[in-house]
């Protein structure tokens, strides 16, 4: 793609709602009026067919700007529709952050009781996660009196769950002896525990949250498809991978792929390609219900997908 074109659809990518909205006023009154009539059915499932039905919409645009390899004309024509999927996306996740913190705007702050228990319990220095054993969570989890604070605080640095140390063990476990792939790693966390449990693991992202994320040396910089050209895994686990995107179906077509591995959530708008998922046929999958419950914090109602590869034949 050139790079002009690929530079205007990262912008459109890294925008803000409020800046979206002033670039695309005509676009965003649409937006807006579905959104008032998504939130107004008072029911997740309302938000999740909106945010659905502006990417479904954007689709054949997305295909015609790669079918065109970027060519300018089709790229200015595609962004108005894309900017609409994207402005519906952060719309529902702004409505879910009002109704998470009940507040619509402003600062969000922790209190000093909370804000001392959530550093002790999820973090080591700074922001470094660490993996949280299970019995500490369950004795200082209901000590903490704003936890509906905790992830729309965090998730501007692009932390979008904490893992439990039962939780690491576990994927170490499936994983085995595999060559295994973390796709869209951000700072590569999960990875790092992994590895610590002696999964032969490499952590890769195509480093375009650098405006919020501070990608450590050991995260590879590779988009999706070049890294699983370029390692050919044999297992592949991919953390909150953003709603819709056009790189997991990728995992189902690589040859040799045995395992994959999502951590999401159950809001199927918020997190996940749910369309490739569904349409694909070249693995067995489910919801692992034991490994979900020891996602970090279970109010992000966490879902952990396991996909198999169907034996050939």
């Amino acid at each position: 793609m050139p790079r002009p074109a690929a530079a205007e659809l990262a912008r459109l990518e890294a925008a803000s709602l409020d800046e979206l909205m002033s670039r695309y006023p005509e676009e965003w009154r649409a937006v807006g009026e579905a959104l008032v009539a998504a939130s107004a059915a008072g029911r997740p499932e309302a938000l999740e067919a909106f945010v659905r039905s502006a990417r479904d919409r954007a689709a054949p645009w997305r295909a015609r700007v790669e079918r065109s390899h970027g060519h300018p004309e089709v790229v200015a024509s595609a962004l108005p529709r894309l900017a609409s999927a994207r402005m519906a996306r952060l719309a529902a996740d702004r409505t879910l952050l009002a109704a998470a913190t009940g507040q619509a705007g402003g600062t969000v702050r922790l209190g000093r009781w909370s804000g001392t228990l959530i550093q002790a319990l999820f973090f080591g220095r700074g922001l470094t996660r660490r993996p949280v054993p299970m019995r500490a969570f369950r004795l200082v989890w209901p000590l903490v009196t704003q936890k509906r604070l905790l992830m729309p605080l965090v998730q501007p640095r692009g932390i979008y769950c904490f893992y439990s140390l039962e939780l690491v063990k576990a994927l170490a476990a499936l994983v085995g002896d595999r060559p295994a792939l973390e796709i869209a790693a951000g700072d590569g966390t999960l990875s790092r525990f992994l590895a610590a449990r002696g999964v032969a693991v490499r952590a890769t992202d195509d480093r375009s949250w650098s405006h919020a994320v501070d990608y450590p040396a050991d995260v590879e910089p590779l988009d999706a498809a070049g890294a699983l050209a370029r390692h050919r895994p044999r297992a592949v686990l991919c953390s909150f991978p953003p709603p819709g995107n056009p790189f997991e179906r990728r995992v189902f077509t690589t040859p040799g792929v045995e395992l994959y591995v999502v951590v999401t959530t159950r809001h199927r708008f918020a997190a996940g390609d749910w369309g490739a998922y569904q349409a694909q046929r070249a693995f067995d999958w489910a919801i692992d219900e034991r490994l979900s419950a020891l996602v970090l914090p279970p109010e992000l109602d966490p879902a952990v997908l396991v996909f198999r590869r169907r034996p050939p034949g």
